[in-house]
């Protein structure tokens, strides 16, 4: 908390969580007060954990299966509140990362939006740790176009410059801003 409240008073509004349990604890008496701060949940969403993301994350960067979007639409009307959803592929084809198979994007991307009302404003991913991840945002970009979807989350404190060169909308550097977690 105490690195988060200067980032506030000087004017971000935008952060990232990766682990539900601790941004229960850190966020909700936050934005109970803050209805200007935005919340994005970053990578992997278990779909029994969905019930607890709804309202406090206002972003979902890791939609990743048709059981994950289902979760995530019945909650919403329980709840009333949409989040905006990014589809994450699994732009380097790494077995041991979440996201859609490249080959089955379209088809998820049009299963998605003929079954659920979700609120898909773009897409994310996570690509290898390689020295040049150019060519994974580049394909990334393609991804966008040939789907027609606004943003790109992606890039973090490593390559988000590569990332933004490549039409990036949302980048992660939470250790470059916060420093390594422990």
């Amino acid at each position: 908390m105490s690195k988060i409240e200067p980032l506030i008073e000087f004017g971000h509004r935008h952060f990232g969580e990766n682990k539900v349990q601790e941004a229960l604890e850190k966020w909700e008496p936050i934005k109970a007060t803050r209805k200007d701060i935005s919340l994005h949940l970053i990578g992997k969403l278990q779909s029994n954990k969905v019930k607890f993301c709804l309202p406090l994350f206002d972003y979902i960067h890791g939609l990743d299966s048709i059981k994950l979007a289902e979760k995530i639409a019945n909650e919403q009307v329980k709840k009333n509140f949409r989040p905006k959803v990014f589809i994450q592929i699994n732009i380097g084809d790494e077995e041991q990362k979440n996201g859609v198979n490249q080959n089955e994007v379209l088809e998820f991307y049009s299963n998605i939006k003929k079954n659920f009302d979700l609120d898909v404003i773009g897409l994310m991913c996570i690509p290898p740790f390689i020295k040049d991840t150019t060519p994974f945002f580049i394909k990334m970009k393609s991804f966008a176009k040939l789907l027609n979807v606004k943003h790109l989350s992606m890039g973090m404190s490593g390559d988000y410059i590569e990332a933004l060169k490549n039409s990036a909308t949302f980048i992660r550097v939470g250790s470059k801003i916060m420093g390594n977690r422990n």
